[in-house]
């Protein structure tokens, strides 16, 4: 523990020394997936290989409690880039400001400015997914585009993925440089469900279908197709890899593995249940570095992803700046979290507002839109596990867990994910658990006020509008009705 410490003291101090220590100080890359939950070897899954991501833990730190802020792409991806929950700096509606500006408020820069201003070279190869105003330039350097504008580019449906060519990184011989590689993780080939069936090289019969949905072949393919896209994004990380060292810059860069949010299967993707919001993160460091020896470590804490910023803010030599409220969970003065909290609000059409307290026991969900149920009218109406689970409904073929999307929700959830990690037994109206309960209202209501969760405001008329303009008569949710003739 002694030495650890020790070794956490010299990474601080090394962080800390700003613009005059680059060159003592690490490349950082982050290796970001879409839509992927933590089904790997590393985590305890093992029905496919995972070769390249175990290697990374056993080299680095493995995080088994990692949650990002937010279930969908561009509300996690703003929040991360800003280094705060995205309910602070409104960017909380998912795909938000696109014919419209929503701007931080002044002051406020994203963290690949901050890093790009400090003399890093920056660079991201395909999907930032922001949902406030910025210039792509003033973010990534745009003289390095020319180098990868073919890496992570977007596969057609039913396209197999194929390792990408990483030859341009010889270009990143002699510079220091924070990167974004973004893999397409579970949209590979369409979104896990989108289509059926998809082909896989996992037996579907050898798949587990969690109680909260029917045990059907649409289910069980779709859950197989995700194990495959996690393969398939292992052997991408092994392309990433050995490009780093056939190259020279493995031995000085930081390589964090994470995803956006998980799979795209119902409940899981837009939704706060763990499958939603519970992620890998893996941070590999250099072997043999004055950074950090941390080999093999495994953290048992809660962190959010959000921090992301400020571990790579002191990788890069910069300080965490006071409008971010993410924090170096790597620092010796960081104490763990007792919770976390994630949100959802408005995905696509669907209205919303969900709020989440995740503690080292319990799940809490408070509702705010009980007039609706969890499965209303979305832009993923046309997949084909939304209308598979549809169908089942309307011939009363689901059973009672099987029914979270259809009906009447509930205003608060609690679940003891300990005894119940499918999150099936809401446990909110147990008098046995009255005070737990009590304790998670007031931590979501304590931090309501502390952070002004922006979520608490009717979206702006030009927002609304925004999404009504594109999708008109599918924008059934009430707010809509402003703009019905």
């Amino acid at each position: 523990m002694r030495s650890l410490v020790l070794v956490l003291l010299l990474l601080s101090m090394v962080s800390s020394h700003g613009k005059s220590a680059k060159k003592d100080q690490p490349n950082v890359l982050w290796i970001m997936v879409d839509d992927m939950n933590d089904w790997m070897n590393c985590y305890g899954y093992d029905l496919v290989k995972t070769p390249h991501i175990n290697n990374l833990a056993e080299n680095g730190v493995l995080f088994n409690k990692a949650f990002v802020p937010s279930p969908v792409c561009s509300t996690t991806r703003s929040a991360i880039m800003t280094g705060s929950i995205q309910t602070t700096y409104g960017v909380h509606h998912h795909r938000s400001g696109r014919t419209y500006d929503i701007n931080l408020p002044k002051g406020v820069k994203p963290l690949a400015q901050l890093v790009k201003e400090s003399g890093y070279l920056t660079f991201n190869t395909r999907k930032d997914d922001y949902n406030f105003a910025h210039k792509r330039a003033d973010l990534y350097n745009p003289e390095f585009q020319k180098y990868h504008k073919n890496a992570g580019k977007k596969r057609k449906r039913g396209a197999e993925l194929k390792a990408e060519d990483y030859s341009w990184f010889k270009n990143l011989k002699g510079k220091k440089f924070f990167g974004q590689i973004q893999l397409a993780g579970g949209k590979v080939g369409g979104e896990t469900g989108s289509r059926f069936p998809q082909k896989s090289v996992v037996v579907a019969a050898d798949v587990k279908v969690p109680p909260y949905y029917p045990d059907t072949p649409m289910i069980r393919n779709g859950i197989a197709r995700h194990y495959e896209q996690i393969r398939l994004v292992d052997d991408e990380v092994g392309s990433i890899v050995k490009s780093l060292k056939e190259f020279g810059l493995y031995e000085n860069t930081v390589i964090i593995f994470f995803t956006d949010h998980g799979y795209p299967m119902p409940r899981s993707k837009q939704f706060l249940y763990e499958t939603g919001i519970k992620v890998p993160l893996v941070i590999q460091w250099p072997q043999n570095s004055k950074f950090l020896e941390a080999k093999g470590k495994v953290r048992n804490d809660i962190v959010n992803c959000i921090d992301l910023a400020a571990v790579t803010l002191k990788l890069t030599g910069n300080a965490v700046p006071e409008f971010m409220e993410a924090e170096d969970f790597f620092d010796p003065a960081y104490k763990e979290k007792e919770f976390t909290i994630a949100a959802r609000d408005r995905c696509g059409i669907a209205v919303d507002r969900i709020r989440a307290v995740r503690t080292k026991k319990f799940k809490y969900l408070k509702n705010f839109k009980t007039d609706r149920p969890m499965l209303q009218a979305q832009y993923r109406d046309k997949y084909a596990s939304i209308l598979h689970l549809k169908k089942l409904h309307k011939d009363s073929a689901l059973n009672k867990p099987q029914e979270w999307g259809f009906g009447q929700r509930v205003a608060e959830e609690l679940y003891d994910l300990e005894n119940d990690p499918h999150e099936i037994n809401n446990l909110a109206k147990d008098p046995q658990y009255k005070d737990e309960l009590q304790k998670h209202r007031d931590i979501l209501n304590n931090w309501i006020k502390q952070t002004d969760d922006k979520g608490q405001y009717p979206e702006s008329r030009e927002g609304l509008f925004e999404v009504y303009d594109e999708h008109g008569k599918k924008c059934v949710a009430p707010e809509f009705d402003i703009f019905r003739k």
